[in-house]
């Protein structure tokens, strides 16, 4: 054996009889040791990163529903979305729907249109449940011109005046029964386009009134709200044209002494803008959000954002030169960019809104219904990094677009299939409570380790293992009995994952399977390339873990 890695072995053995040593004189009840052993630079005198879960501080608390989801309000009262890249040819039905129910300024054939979506499926409430608590928001920017029809009789057949669609009560009241099965607190924003505004232009609240009323009579509750889906993008979401910042001030003004007299308990969320930062994205005129908070002062209880670090494919004709590829989608440079449009909006909020917790209210791998491969495992390495890395960094909510709708969905639009984004939600869910942990650092930049307080065990932690490399493994080191939750696939763009090696899929009657875990002796244990990992500790004695 060459002399170097003689003295190499030698000394890494030293180290390791060191901590065992350690382990055996302590006598706080600390059973749990995590060494990292691989990725050791070749070089004597390299440090072994040691990861002890019993002293994993407390960094942050999340809520409860951080893990959130869409559901567009265009899917409620049908309309024209995204077209999923599967389809094909277009319903000949279609073009006369394209100007009243086509964003302002956008191409008509990038969507398709979809019947209002059918909340009462069971299989969708079956795999809905499963995911909660949670938070279910209904907005987008289809909500923005959406008229409230406040009657049980037939609706019109065109939207009045001022608005692109209508709401009937028996839709809504779909969404209100859906919330109550599925255990999700609705979230929306309020219609602010031309038909809600008086001779002065400014916004009224005749039609919240109606809508929130309606909406108490039936046993539903708002959680919470935005005062419109993404003021930065306020023409193309239907607003009268000139629209600015100084009117939005003007809004907010009538707005929030409404809402605050009218649904006390409901939280004021905003600004709910989008597409500005290090990755900035123009889609048409762009108001700035510096600008908006400007004209408003601190009013909001929450503030909210949304979060596209690229746009999809399906817009590169109107997005040039902010698109990324399934080539990049375990690189750095794209898992870190959820991190960087964080803080240029949590300066804002420290600016105008300093204290106030931050929200999530949209997001996904890319704006305009997502890439191709955001169906496919590849992507849930993203799913999975932006919960852990924003966990970190403070966000309390993170709602995903969309829970059912186009490519970006967790389920397939169609059938309610999950794809492999529902199973790497599921399994969040079901591991990762709300206390935040600090897990010390890394090894390797591309083995990203969160970890959190384990999910209904006091004291437990759960810990997740990304490996982005796609020819490294990873290794740590157990001293004590564990449980791993291994996602797989046979590919990186498969839409069927494994867990542990058996694929995920539900049962008979649409049963959501259980998660079964697979015990882990003390020793190594590796992490392939391009693998997921979920470690439970149920007795590592974290205080922090009540």
């Amino acid at each position: 054996m060459p002399e170097k890695a003689k003295i190499y072995t030698d000394l890494f053995e030293q180290v390791i009889q060191m901590k065992r040593n350690e382990i055996g004189r302590i006598r706080s009840g600390v059973t749990v040791a995590i060494f990292i052993l691989c990725c050791v630079p070749a070089k004597l005198g390299a440090q072994v990163v040691r990861f002890d879960p019993a002293r994993m501080p407390r960094i942050g608390r999340v809520d409860d529903r951080f893990q959130s989801y869409n559901i567009e309000m265009v899917e409620i009262v049908g309309g024209r979305f995204w077209k999923p890249y599967s389809t094909t040819s277009e319903n000949r039905s279609e073009p006369q729907l394209a100007a009243e129910s086509t964003p302002t300024g956008m191409d008509p054939t990038l969507y398709r249109y979809r019947p209002p979506i059918d909340l009462s499926k069971s299989r969708l409430r079956k795999l809905a449940t499963a995911l909660g608590p949670a938070y279910v928001r209904v907005s987008g920017t289809w909500a923005n011109s959406v008229y409230f029809h406040n009657s049980d009789g037939p609706p019109p057949a065109k939207a009045p005046t001022g608005f692109n669609s209508v709401l009937t009560r028996r839709q809504w009241k779909g969404v209100i029964d859906f919330s109550h099965a599925v255990n999700a607190e609705i979230v929306t924003s309020f219609a602010t386009s031309p038909g809600t505004r008086g001779r002065t232009g400014v916004w009224t609240p005749n039609q919240a009134r109606e809508w929130l009323a309606y909406t108490k009579s039936v046993g539903g509750r708002i959680a919470a709200a935005e005062f419109m889906n993404e003021p930065t993008y306020a023409a193309m979401g239907g607003a009268p044209p000139g629209y600015d910042a100084a009117a939005y001030g003007r809004d907010i003004a009538v707005f929030r002494p409404f809402i605050k007299k009218t649904a006390p308990e409901m939280l004021f969320l905003g600004p709910g803008s989008v597409a500005e930062g290090p990755f900035a994205m123009a889609m048409g005129s762009v108001l700035k959000t510096e600008d908006l908070l400007k004209e408003t002062g601190p009013v909001f209880d929450v503030f909210s954002y949304h979060l596209y670090a690229a746009a999809s494919k399906r817009c590169a004709s109107m997005v040039s030169g902010l698109q990324t590829t399934a080539e990049s989608a375990l690189s750095q440079e794209w898992l870190s960019r959820p991190a960087k449009i964080h803080g240029f909006y949590a300066g804002l909020r420290d600016q105008f809104e300093p204290g106030k917790s931050l929200w999530i209210t949209e997001t996904a791998d890319a704006a305009c219904g997502g890439n191709p491969w955001a169906s496919t495992f590849l992507d849930s390495f993203r799913y999975l990094d932006q919960l852990g890395l924003l966990a970190k960094l403070g966000v309390r909510v993170i709602m995903h677009n969309t829970l059912a709708a186009s490519d970006y969905g967790l389920l397939d639009e169609n059938t309610f299939e999950p794809r492999p984004n529902y199973w790497a939600a599921l399994l969040w869910r079901r591991l990762m409570g709300a206390t935040v942990l600090d897990p010390g650092p890394s090894s390797a930049p591309a083995f990203h380790i969160y970890a959190h307080c384990l999910r209904g065990q006091s004291r437990g932690v759960a810990l997740l293992f990304i490996n982005t490399g796609r020819s490294e493994a990873q290794t740590v080191g157990l001293t004590t009995e564990a449980e791993r939750y291994e996602l797989t696939a046979g590919k990186l763009l498969d839409r069927r994952v494994r867990l542990n090696g058996s694929e995920l899929k539900l049962g008979d009657g649409d049963a959501v399977p259980q998660l079964r875990g697979t015990p882990v002796s003390p020793g190594k244990v590796t992490f392939a390339p391009a693998s997921i990992s979920f470690i439970t500790i149920p007795k590592a004695n974290n205080m922090s873990c009540p």
